[in-house]
């Protein structure tokens, strides 16, 4: 099967061959989306610098501008990661769509396959809308909003921006950057989820292995060769959790460390704006961080836990005590190796759970209520 027609990661795939970022490279989609939109985040970056180090900005547009020049960094970010491995993400994929043609047509998991591949798919579709709407309404504010804005501050040496008819055509190239900027954001974390949920359909299909290995007891031999499928798909399982946590961990710990000082910084203006129009908009935002990041660590979270129950599938459903003692202490083995669960990490160091999530929501907010009061 080929990568773009597996149901489960289809949709991913096929924004990121559009734009040229998987198998075959297009130079010519290149000079009209990644690169203008990285040109674009390195004069939001001089402009967030001389906002700073002129003065001339107030803590509002401090705050609204280094939002989306960290977003647009993190972007750029995930693209030049992908295209760098896309030997690996190419690899990776493509043993995504080669193992579902294989589950597909097993029974017992068949229903959990296509349930998870619906979600999937609804998850890839709505993160792109969702993307779009909230990119919608970055584009859109400054229309409502009093001055001549742009959608994003950006600063080019020589160049006043804000002068018609430059303002007008920079308005337009920045509306039209969002599309892009859009594309290359949304997927990363859309092939995160379903690449998570697929690792949650193979643990399952590798536990309800384990629950039938007694009918295979008749024979020693036949026993011992379904043991060695077994160990060889919880081996190809940690595989695929390790491959997995390889193509996104720097990543989600870039993200670690900019969205929870974002979020902070988000909820503090929150807290000191009294315009309705600009509190709607910094709700957007701060939601867009907040569904973005716990989707990232829901799935991660579950695979952590589902992973830990494959030991328990083997001890309380196979009714092993009743096989032969090679057979004992091969089950014993795998056993052990079930107690260490399979994690994504942020930065190869601490593990994507709900209570690491829980734990950054809590500093941001410290960190948010300190950084009132001394405002006040």
């Amino acid at each position: 099967m080929l990568m773009e027609n597996c149901p489960i990661i289809s949709v991913n795939v096929r924004v990121w061959q559009f734009w040229g970022y998987l198998q075959r490279p297009k130079w010519y989609m290149y000079l009209v989306g990644c690169v203008p939109v990285t040109v674009l985040n390195a004069f939001m970056f001089a402009n967030l610098f001389n906002v700073i180090f002129s003065g001339q900005g107030d803590m509002n547009t401090i705050i609204i501008d280094g939002y989306f020049t960290v977003l647009y960094f993190n972007l750029v970010l995930r693209t030049t990661f992908l295209m760098i491995n896309r030997d690996k993400f190419e690899q990776f994929l493509e043993e995504i769509a080669n193992e579902y043609s294989v589950l597909e047509k097993r029974n017992d998991v068949r229903l959990l396959l296509e349930q998870l591949t619906r979600r999937g798919q609804i998850l890839s579709k709505s993160n792109l809308w969702l993307g779009a709407f909230i990119s919608a309404c970055f584009v859109t504010y400054p229309l409502f909003s009093p001055g001549n804005g742009l959608p994003y501050g950006m600063f080019v040496p020589g160049v006043d921006v804000h002068a018609s008819p430059i303002y007008e055509i920079v308005f337009a190239l920045q509306i039209y950057l969002t599309i892009p900027a859009c594309c290359m954001y949304i997927p990363f974390t859309s092939f995160y989820c379903t690449s998570a949920l697929f690792g949650l359909v193979r643990i399952s299909a590798l536990k309800r292995s384990l629950e039938r290995i007694q009918q295979f007891n008749d024979s020693e031999s036949s026993l011992l060769a379904k043991l060695k499928e077994c160990f060889r798909k919880h081996k190809d399982v940690i595989k695929y959790v390790a491959d997995l946590n390889g193509l996104v961990t720097y990543i989600f710990l870039l993200e670690f460390l900019s969205f929870g000082l974002m979020l902070c910084a988000l909820l503090f203006l929150l807290s000191i704006s009294n315009q309705l129009a600009q509190m709607t908009m910094i709700g957007s935002y701060i939601f867009m961080i907040l569904s973005q990041m716990y989707a990232l660590y829901w799935h991660s979270n579950e695979i952590r836990e589902q992973s830990l129950e494959i030991g328990d599938a083997m001890y309380y459903n196979s009714a092993w005590l009743n096989f032969s003692v090679p057979s004992k202490k091969s089950i014993m083995f795998m056993i052990a190796r079930a107690q260490q669960p399979l994690a994504i990490k942020v930065g190869n160091v601490f593990p994507m759970t709900l209570e690491m999530f829980q734990a950054l929501l809590n500093a941001s907010y410290s960190y948010f209520t300190l950084l009132r009061r001394v405002y006040n």
